[in-house]
């Protein structure tokens, strides 16, 4: 059964030997940046923000950088074979390559996290132009995904160094998509905990709340999952890994087209979930289709809520009650061919959790989707 960890006290806060801001982007690897832009500019209501490619000194690559609040994504493509960009694209699709995260001191961040075993992926590097600097470093977490810390206080540019600004005459309007919430990643069998140990000792996450396979199972398949966060609660990583069913679950169908591990979902946060996937949806976002009975007794379970039920029932959006609050939200399909990433839409009004109350009815939901792809 799930189980609430104590929270985290400020004494605790105040030790974080890494302190954390929150998510400063993700970098996805895809076969078209310049069309995977333009779609999530259209589909998502992303905004230009900055470029980099042959025409600012780099050669191998291009990098599309698009914002939309305090939410900010990097689209990077090779622009030739035989290399470690391509090599990705190849093996995993289009994904999640970096969870990049914001920090005073990047080499710090390097130094206390490589001590404590993390494997680096970037030394400390500064980058510099006429709007100052960012420093840069990284380490390897589950996969084939990386975590980059960004150290941006001495840069007063609109993104760093080796970029130039991106304006385009087309700017379609925001759908109100606010910040990160948190980012899932799927691993493979039994290895949950080595990474929720990897996590704690190497980052100095705490586990906040765990769900095993009582939790989150339905009649064919189950899974188990642990949320990570850090001190601050402003960076949270829920880590998913099989659980034994009668047929294939939707973390083993992942890592079978993904081939590995890797960030199965993005949760992106809401001030208004209604409006903002009403306008995905007009924009041609496909979402989980939720039975109507799951609405019949939802109200029971969670309470009095502010909203009408009607367009969250017309919507899809699923509901969930913990003791701060409650919380709105919905998945959508994977966003590429291969049955792998795919974001989720979220609204708090004080809950902390991760709408446990909702798991049978969502994986219900993506089992009937598996089956019709034939991978059930």
């Amino acid at each position: 059964m799930s189980t609430l960890i104590e929270p985290i006290l400020p004494n605790t806060i105040a030790a974080d030997f890494l302190p954390l801001q929150g998510t400063d982007y993700v970098e996805f690897y895809v076969g078209n940046a310049k069309q995977a832009a333009h779609f999530y500019k259209t589909a998502f209501g992303f905004q230009s923000l900055a470029y980099a490619g042959p025409e600012t000194g780099i050669k191998d690559k291009v990098s599309y950088v698009i914002c939309q609040n305090k939410l900010t994504f990097v689209l990077t493509t090779p622009l030739r074979g035989d290399n470690e960009i391509a090599d990705h694209i190849y093996k995993h699709g289009d994904g999640v390559k970096v969870l990049a995260l914001k920090v005073d001191d990047a080499t710090n961040a390097w130094q206390e996290t490589t001590k404590r075993g993390a494997k680096s992926y970037l030394a400390p590097t500064t980058l510099k132009d006429a709007d100052g600097e960012v420093v840069l470093s990284g380490i390897h977490t589950y996969g084939e995904t990386v975590h980059v810390f960004v150290e941006r206080n001495n840069y007063k540019g609109f993104f760093m160094p080796g970029f130039r600004k991106w304006e385009s005459n087309y700017n379609p309007t925001s759908t109100g998509l606010l910040y990160v919430d948190h980012c899932v990643g799927n691993v493979g069998w039994y290895q949950m905990n080595p990474w929720v140990k990897f996590y704690e000792e190497v980052m100095g996450f705490k586990n906040i709340l765990s769900f095993d396979d009582n939790d989150i199972s339905t009649e064919y398949s189950a899974l188990m999952s642990k949320v990570m966060s850090n001190g601050n609660g402003f960076v949270k990583f829920p880590i998913n890994e099989p659980a034994e069913g009668k047929k294939k679950s939707q973390v083993e169908e992942y890592l079978d087209f993904y081939n590995g591990e890797g960030v199965q979902h993005v949760a992106i946060a809401t001030a208004d979930i209604v409006s903002t996937v009403t306008e995905l949806q007009k924009r041609g976002i496909e979402f989980l289709n939720i039975p109507t009975s799951y609405y019949e007794t939802v109200l029971e379970r969670v309470g009095k809520i502010d909203e009408d039920i009607a367009p969250l029932q017309k919507l899809g959006i699923l509901i969930d009650r913990d003791e701060e609050g409650y919380l709105l939200q919905i998945f959508s399909k994977p966003l590429q061919d291969r049955p792998t990433l795919f974001f989720e839409i979220i609204q708090r009004k004080g809950a902390k959790s991760f709408g446990k109350g909702n798991f049978k009815a969502l994986f219900e939901a993506l089992e009937r989707e598996q089956d019709a792809r034939g991978n059930l």
